[in-house]
């Protein structure tokens, strides 16, 4: 064996040993050459023998890295669920309020939140705002927190959608109580109690939750986790159902991560005006891209108002004082309306304290440092859960947000798992979650925001052994 093939077959056993994980940085050549006493040319031939086996990879100004498999990945080109069934009623609030109590327990490990680490957030900054704005207008009366919103986060937003190429109409915002008002609002805007509602599958819950609240009913469409809803299977959907909505979250759909090209974007778009059937998209993780540029958004192609658009602060700068808007479209009188009747307001302290931190030109920033961090550790999750769960584990590739969805081996329940892992401390997000039809009992989700430590990696490496041992009961 020649000493670059010895050198390759002595860093590829530590890979395979699990010493160097996927995304790791190996030592630079350099350091290599003198920590193995060989020439650079030597370590310069053991790279490229690697990058050739699939081993590393070389990322320019950076180094070398361990690269991510892809193998096990879920497969694009298959639809996670291929038949629509409507659902007769959507039920799944149960479910969701008693996942989310679990994360509060005592040092559980939150891998289950569908909330971003709070750490991430400017919390001290955004206090200081606040703090000045109160001391400076002092106390003020309801009236001032009327709709459609605070005049000057109204402009932010603007200014906001703007630089990230959506021209807004500043009549057309109105200000909410996070991003799930302003789902609500909107859906209940454009249908009534009894409705079909079109949604991908899996969704996110918060989607199924507003259908559910207003009496409706569930239509699921298969969705790809590379590409989003499929259109084709949505538009024979609109044939068989008097479909009153569609609702769907085009980029880094939770639980999926996938983002859905322009040219799909736009077909969604051209195929529900022809339909007039109006579009309530959930954008709220459209900041937290990892490559590619900030991405368009349905709203961007809709010329009929016929898309509603809602977003949120939450994901992206604080969960903690849950504000959101909409961008209604034809609706934005009735949704204005809807607002004022149902919670009359939303506060103006955290409008005005959100709309200082975005003037002060803090936000783009904060979001780049988010983005690193998130799509780091994305890759070192995907890595884990490959590298410690049974044979038969696939996970999806998020594109952004914080969210990875993982299929286990088909004998494995979700909610087995849940009640287990729960049981030692672990909360995950049980795939029955994501559909009405109680469909995905054999997927789970995890969340990948928090700070990669031993702690993190061994529950990682325990709910692996929970997985295991399901499927050898179960087999």
């Amino acid at each position: 064996m020649n000493l670059y093939e010895a050198l390759a077959a002595e860093i590829e056993k530590l890979v395979t040993r699990g010493v160097l994980r996927e995304d790791d940085k190996i030592p630079s050549v350099r350091q290599a050459s003198v920590h193995h006493k060989v020439s650079i040319s030597t370590v310069l031939r053991a790279y490229a023998l690697l990058e050739s086996r699939g081993v590393i990879e070389s990322r320019p100004q950076s180094g070398y890295f361990v690269r991510v498999r892809a193998a096990n990945s879920i497969a694009p080109s298959r639809p996670l669920a291929s038949d629509m069934t409507l659902s007769a009623d959507v039920d799944v609030s149960r479910l969701v309020l008693k996942t989310l109590r679990s994360i509060g327990n005592d040092g559980a490990i939150p891998l289950g939140s569908p909330y971003p680490d709070p750490a991430c957030f400017p919390h001290e900054r955004l206090s200081r705002y606040a703090n000045a704005i109160a001391r400076r207008q002092g106390q003020w009366g309801v009236i001032n927190d009327l709709p459609p919103g605070h005049p000057e986060l109204i402009r932010q937003i603007v200014r906001r959608h703007l630089k990230t190429g959506l021209v807004v109409d500043p009549g057309e915002v109105v200000v909410t109580v996070g991003a799930t008002e302003a789902i609500n609002l909107c859906l209940q805007a454009v249908a009534q109690p009894g409705d079909v509602i079109a949604v991908e599958s899996p969704t996110y819950y918060a989607m199924l939750h507003a259908i559910e609240r207003l009496g409706m009913r569930a239509i699921e469409v298969p969705t790809r986790p590379d590409e989003g809803i499929d259109l084709a299977a949505l538009e024979r959907a609109i044939d068989e159902y008097a479909i009153a909505a569609c609702m769907v979250m085009p980029n880094f759909q939770n639980p999926l991560g996938f983002r859905m090209s322009d040219e799909r974007k736009r077909a969604l778009v051209e195929l529900t005006a022809r339909r007039r059937m109006p579009v309530i998209e959930n954008d709220v993780y459209s900041e937290l891209y990892y490559d590619g540029g900030h991405p368009a958004s349905l709203k961007s192609f809709d010329r009929a108002g016929l898309v509603l658009h809602c977003a949120s602060f939450s994901k992206s700068l604080t969960s903690a004082y849950r504000i959101g808007w909409a961008l209604p479209g034809r609706y934005t009188a009735q949704v204005e309306k809807l607002k004022f009747l149902g919670t009359l307001a939303t506060s103006s302290l955290p409008q005005l304290a959100i709309a200082e931190y975005l003037k002060n030109n803090s936000y783009d920033a904060h979001l780049r440092s988010m983005r690193k961090r998130f799509a780091q550790q994305a890759r070192i999750m995907a890595a884990a859960v490959l590298r410690f769960f049974p044979p038969g584990t696939r996970v999806s590739t998020p594109r952004g947000g914080y969210v990875l969805w993982v299929e286990l081996p088909g004998s494995v329940d979700a909610m087995a798992l849940y009640a287990r892992a729960l049981g030692e401390g672990i909360t995950i997000g049980p795939g029955n979650m994501f559909s009405a039809r109680g469909n995905f009992n054999h997927f789970i989700r995890l969340n990948y925001s928090y700070p990669w430590t031993p702690q993190l990696e061994a529950a990682v490496m325990r709910l692996g052994a929970l997985v295991a041992e399901i499927a050898l009961e179960t087999s």
